[in-house]
C-alpha cells in the first residue's frame, strides 16, 4: 500500500466523469454563468459591507470560529482567500437576482398555488398484506391498538421505528395523488383506510393539516423554487459546448451497441 498519493486535476475529472457527476458540475457553471449575466444587465451589484456579512455567515454555517480552523477547511476544500471571497459573492447574486426577479410575484404566485402549501405531518407504515393492514387499521378505529404500537410492531427499520414512522412535514407533491387525496381530505389526528400502491399497502396517520401562511419563511421557499425553476428554464435554452479533454477515448452512439467488455486478468 502506497504511503503517498499524488492527485492531478486530470484525475479529479477522470473521476467525475466515472462517478457520472460531469452534468451536475456542467449545470452547475452555467447557472453561475446565467445568473452573473443576468445581474450584470439588470445593473445587481455587490457591496464590501454584503460581502464581509456573507463570508461572516459562511464561516459561522461552516462552524469556522478561528482562523486556524477557516484555513484548514480553505485547504481542505483547494479554496483560495479571493475564491472564497468569490464564492461569498456569488451567493450574495444570486439571492439578489432572485429577489429582483420573483418578490413582486409572490402574493400572486401564492394564491394561485395555495393547495400546493398546504402541509400535513404524518406517520406511516408500509406492510405486504392488506388484509394485515385492514384488521390493524379496524383495530385502530375501535381504540384496540394505538399506532406507535403498530410502529414499533411492524417497521423494521430501526430509526424510523423509533420515531414510529414519522414522515414529518410534507407538501402535497411529496405525496403520491392518491395519497394526497386521501391525506389532505383526512379530519386530523386520524387513522386513513389502507391505501395500496406498488411499494405496498400504507397505512397512515394523520397528525396534523397546516394551513399555509405567506410567512418569510414561504417567501423564500416561493422564491428559491421559481428561481430554480428559471434557471433550469434558461439552461434549457442555452447550447452548451462542453470541452474536457482533447484525447478522450469518445464513441458515437452508433458504435455503442457494438462494443463488447471483456474482463482484464
Amino acid at each position: 500500500m502506497p504511503h503517498s498519493l499524488r492527485i492531478s486535476s486530470s484525475d479529479i475529472i477522470h473521476s467525475l466523469k466515472l462517478s457520472c457527476q460531469i452534468p451536475d458540475v456542467v449545470e452547475a457553471i452555467a447557472s453561475q454563468s446565467i445568473i452573473t449575466e443576468a445581474a450584470k444587465e439588470l445593473g445587481i451589484t455587490v457591496t464590501p459591507e454584503e460581502l464581509q456579512q456573507e463570508g461572516d455567515s459562511l464561516r459561522f454555517a461552516k462552524k469556522l470560529v478561528k482562523a486556524k480552523e477557516t484555513w484548514t477547511w480553505l485547504e481542505k476544500h483547494h479554496l483560495s482567500v479571493n475564491e472564497f471571497e468569490e464564492l461569498a459573492y456569488n451567493n450574495i447574486l444570486s439571492r439578489k437576482l432572485a429577489n429582483h426577479l420573483f418578490s413582486d410575484q409572490l402574493e400572486k404566485h401564492f394564491y394561485e398555488h395555495q393547495l400546493d402549501y398546504v402541509a400535513a405531518v404524518t406517520y406511516q407504515v408500509v406492510f405486504e398484506d392488506r388484509d394485515l393492514a385492514l384488521e390493524l387499521f379496524y383495530a385502530l378505529q375501535e381504540g384496540e391498538i394505538n399506532f406507535p404500537e403498530i410502529a414499533r410492531l411492524y417497521i423494521s427499520e430501526p430509526e424510523l421505528r423509533r420515531a414510529y414512522g414519522y414522515q414529518g412535514l410534507q407538501y402535497r407533491k411529496d405525496f403520491r395523488p392518491d395519497i394526497a387525496a386521501a391525506v389532505f381530505a383526512a379530519a386530523p389526528p386520524n387513522a386513513l383506510k389502507p391505501i395500496t400502491t406498488p411499494k405496498g399497502v400504507h397505512l397512515i396517520w394523520v397528525e396534523e393539516i397546516i394551513q399555509p401562511q405567506l410567512d418569510e419563511q414561504l417567501r423564500q421557499k416561493i422564491i428559491r423554487e421559481s428561481f430554480s425553476d428559471w434557471l433550469k428554464q434558461q439552461i434549457n435554452a442555452m447550447k452548451i459546448v462542453t470541452q474536457i479533454d482533447s484525447d478522450a477515448n469518445v464513441r458515437s452512439q452508433e458504435e455503442l451497441p457494438d462494443m463488447s467488455f471483456t474482463k482484464t486478468k
